[in-house]
């Protein structure tokens, strides 16, 4: 049996025990920590040690997976590397299983073998008013009182032009393990809703600008966007809603568009009064830019995702 481990690759006699009440071999890999590339008759394992380290190799050094293996073979025989067994493939597809299987035990999916569903694998934002959830209400007091800005929920939106994702060569081929269990909703319902979208030309009544999710909202009632080009974004954006039979927002709901600080300026004077987070009410000390200042540091992983398939 091929065992890669972060030392290097091994080629050792494995035999599983054969007793009447044994697990199945691939059971007892995991016991032993390591991970099966084939459930069925396994003939190679990757210790976790091994996925771990090339997890942490490809976020930190953008290390793809060919040059982490070319390493562990080069590590097995400095002379002789090309006659290390090539489980360049194998560890593609297991480092993907192994990733998921990571995400679903962070968000408590670990010890229990409940299914998945919409949005469970998405990160909690402590910081929003989530009613039931981190805003308990006494008997008095409800959403809609006065302040109303006390409840209120702030989006910003933003595009990162320097992350464009590469078309898949092969997309039959892809293999998707948490379709619309993160932020992203599920591809077959993203396919429906773009076959139905009317795509409207509408002429920019401000300056031309390049730019271009799933929340719990239950109980609020305002709600403050933030976005580079809100000015036209903004219009007519409930009646889209409406036309769509895969969106919706609730009719009280009270949405405030606003521009970050930075962009607001390279539009018409008139909307700056109009826009900037320094006229919207209850709002607080907010420049609305968040998006923008984390582009840099994920810039430096863009690479590495771009030819990723849609499934990742």
């Amino acid at each position: 049996m091929v065992i890669v481990d972060k030392s290097r690759v091994h080629r050792l006699e494995v035999r599983c025990c054969e007793c009447p009440n044994a697990m199945s071999p691939d059971i007892q890999m995991f016991q032993h920590r390591f991970f099966p590339a084939s459930f069925n008759r396994p003939k190679t394992v990757f210790t976790f040690r091994v996925l771990n380290d090339f997890l942490l190799d490809s976020l930190e050094c953008g290390t793809s997976a060919m040059n982490y293996y070319s390493k562990l073979r080069r590590m097995t025989s400095s002379m002789f590397p090309h006659l290390v067994p090539d489980q360049y493939r194998e560890l593609m597809r297991v480092a993907r299983q192994w990733r998921q299987l990571k995400t679903m035990k962070w968000h408590g999916f670990g010890h229990h073998s409940d299914n998945t569903s919409t949005g469970e694998l998405a990160l909690f934002c402590l910081a929003c008013p989530q009613p039931g959830i981190n805003v308990l209400l006494s008997e008095d007091e409800s959403l809609d009182e006065d302040p109303s800005w006390k409840y209120t929920r702030s989006f910003v939106m933003d595009g990162n032009f320097k992350a464009e994702h590469l078309h898949p060569i092969k997309p039959f081929n892809e293999v998707w393990l948490s379709d619309g269990l993160g932020f992203m909703v599920g591809k077959d319902r993203y396919k429906m809703h773009l076959a139905e979208a009317a795509d409207t030309v509408e002429k920019s009544s401000c300056n031309n600008h390049r730019a271009a999710s799933r929340h719990n909202m239950e109980g609020i009632t305002r709600a403050v966007t933030f976005y580079d080009i809100n000015c036209q974004y903004n219009k007519h954006f409930r009646v889209r809603v409406d036309r769509s039979r895969f969106l919706e927002m609730a009719p009280q709901l009270t949405i405030i568009p606003g521009i970050g600080l930075w962009h607001v300026h390279g539009h018409q004077d008139s909307y700056y009064v109009r826009y900037a987070s320094n006229f919207i009410e209850g709002i607080g000390r907010i420049d609305g830019e968040i998006m923008e200042t984390l582009w840099a540091q994920l810039n430096l992983i863009s690479p590495a995702a771009r030819g990723m398939s849609s499934p990742h």
